[in-house]
């Protein structure tokens, strides 16, 4: 079970690269014939990558992984508890 979660994640990742690269392409061809000027075409990959990302992130939030503010806030926590077993011993 866990060895399918990690290829999914893996095809996941895959794709979404394939799509930035396929996108790429894709707005490369247009400034070339002149469609859409270079300006423009950063415009539509900034947007793409974002909405990207932003995908990304809802789905590992609706996986329930833990973030890194989620961890630093249960390091900061295992440390003070550890602090205050040291002082009562």
């Amino acid at each position: 079970m866990r060895d399918a979660f990690k290829k999914g994640i893996a095809l996941g990742i895959g794709l979404a690269a394939a799509g930035l690269e396929k996108a790429e392409q894709v707005i490369d061809e247009l400034v070339k014939k002149g469609e859409i000027t270079r300006d423009e075409a950063k415009e539509v990959l900034k947007t793409y990558q974002k909405k990207g990302e932003e995908k990304q992130r809802t789905i590992l939030k609706d996986l329930n992984f833990a973030t890194q503010d989620d961890i630093a806030r249960l390091e900061a926590r295992i440390e003070a508890l550890e602090q205050k077993i040291m002082l009562e011993e």
